[in-house]
């Protein structure tokens, strides 16, 4: 049974030495590791559904949303994170087919095997509003990390970042966005 845990804390180790490669691309110093990107997406969400809660009254399952936060990202231990522009070569699928076998050899064996895919399958889906709103802070996580850079760096290779507007599944999510967009002009 331990052996089986400290895989899986391994697994999720690495994490903290994967570096997101979108921004590395793109000439960012010292860019983040997935482990980073994990934390915000997890305190976005966090921070989101308490909002939403104020807002509106629609409740979310807590372990169930910061949960799928902090495992949307752990296939990138052994894939690393490619960058998107690397994934678009590649034919329609690719991606989540490779994530999936990898996330099924991360856990396999483990106790927790059948949890974390399902976890993770609800993550991927984008059915249930807790995995519908981690689809948001990741993407508002992103935007924001690319804005802080710009800022930090004056780094204007992050502008492709911003040519398309993107589409949110939640109203606050998409008025922080305009909002980081607004302060970015």
């Amino acid at each position: 049974m331990t052996n089986s845990i400290l895989d899986l804390l391994l697994s999720g180790n690495q994490l903290k030495r994967t570096a997101r490669g979108g921004w590395i691309m793109r000439g960012v110093p010292n860019a983040e590791d997935v482990a980073a990107h994990s934390y915000g997406v997890a305190w976005t969400a966090m921070l989101l559904a308490n909002q939403i809660l104020i807002e509106t009254g629609q409740q979310f399952d807590m372990a169930r949303l910061l949960s799928m936060a902090l495992i949307h990202d752990v296939p990138e231990g052994l894939t690393t994170d490619i960058p998107s522009p690397a994934w678009k070569l590649l034919p329609a699928g690719v991606k989540g087919d490779v994530e999936r076998g990898v996330m099924q050899q991360i856990v396999t064996g483990s106790e927790q095997s059948q949890q974390l895919m399902e976890l993770w399958e609800e993550m991927h889906g984008r059915q249930t509003a807790e995995s519908k709103l981690v689809h948001d802070a990741d993407k508002i996580d992103m935007y924001l990390q690319a804005w802080q850079y710009e800022r930090q760096f004056g780094n204007q290779q992050l502008s492709e970042f911003w040519e398309n507007e993107h589409q949110f599944h939640f109203e606050l999510s998409q008025l922080i966005y305009a909002e980081i967009r607004s302060n970015r002009a």
